[in-house]
């Protein structure tokens, strides 16, 4: 079985790292590294799995008549013509879970920084002044988590040994979580009422766009803070900035902007109590072998004909 590579990194990896991760579980397979555009084109024509962002291969979908699969390198496949997938009778499947770990591991290092202001203290140190301040605890503290997928469910777990009450809210309440209380999207208000920290970790959709809005932070209690790692466009950022400049939340920490890149001029940039990381919450130095885990588990489905792991068409 042929397998491509397309030639885009993953959060700065060169793509041939991913083919030797590849290549080293699945011995008995041709792994093609596309890199050029032409080579791309060329590969994605003869493979049975084309691996990738997918972009490429929807524009050559009518071409590739030996295609079976395409296993996208992202969790989120919203930029791709699903349909197209179904048409072509080719499976499409995700990297959901491999940003589990890692998103998580920053979630919890953001709660942290905003309750002790570590970034109080930096500027402090920098200064070279000695100067005693206050700050806030996570234990006994009211996190609430919108999306418990992969991340958030992760967050949550990671989050029990601090002592904290974990609220979830997502679109299909009755499937539960490891929290204490799970809410629909309509209750949204409900589980911000008393929330101390909001977490943000949804997909980007129609139900979730502008999810925090004006009269969210209305509802969320004016010390509160916001971690969004899910997608800057849940965030209503004229709201967010209204909020901010009202002191009616108490601090940011944004992977995800909209708009993203976030311009240098942006009002976003110029807040003490906002800390701002380019959508690099995702990075791992294991996320390659992540995804090689679930793309050669797939293979031997897709050669054994089982139904295969994170499909989504």
């Amino acid at each position: 079985m042929e397998i491509a590579l397309t030639r885009q990194s993953v959060h700065g990896m060169p793509a041939s790292e991913y083919a030797a991760e590849l290549r080293e579980r699945l011995p008995d397979h041709e792994i093609t590294l596309a890199e050029t555009t032409a080579a791309e084109r060329d590969a994605i024509r003869r493979a049975e799995v084309v691996t990738g962002d997918g972009r490429r291969t929807v524009e050559l979908l009518s071409d590739a008549t030996q295609l079976r699969l395409l296993a996208c390198v992202y969790a989120g496949t919203s930029h791709l013509d699903h349909e197209a997938f179904r048409e072509a009778g080719v499976a499409l499947t995700n990297a959901a879970g491999v940003h589990a770990p890692n998103v998580s591991e920053y979630v919890i290092g953001a709660l942290l920084s905003l309750a002790r202001d570590f970034r109080r203290a930096t500027r402090q140190q920098d200064r070279h002044e000695w100067s005693s301040y206050q700050c806030r605890e996570l234990h006994d503290s009211t996190v609430c988590i919108v999306g418990l997928g992969a991340i958030g469910t992760a967050v949550a777990r990671r989050l029990e040994p601090f002592g904290v009450e974990r609220v979830g809210v997502r679109h299909t309440p009755e499937k539960g979580g490891p929290v204490e209380e799970v809410y629909g999207y309509p209750e949204l208000e409900t589980a911000l009422a008393d929330a101390d920290s909001l977490v943000l970790a949804c997909p980007l959709t129609d139900e979730t766009e502008a999810l925090i809005d004006e009269n969210a932070f209305s509802t969320l209690p004016p010390h509160a803070s916001l971690v969004n790692v899910a997608r800057g466009a849940v965030v209503d950022t004229d709201a967010l900035v209204g909020a901010l400049r009202r002191n009616h939340i108490g601090g940011a920490f944004l992977d995800v902007t909209d708009p993203e890149p976030l311009p240098p001029d942006h009002p976003l940039w110029r807040f003490d109590d906002v800390r701002i990381t380019p959508h690099n919450a995702g990075h791992s130095p294991d996320y390659y072998e992540r995804i090689a885990d679930i793309l050669a588990e797939n293979v031997r489905r897709l050669e054994r004909g089982e139904e295969l792991q994170n499909r989504v068409v």
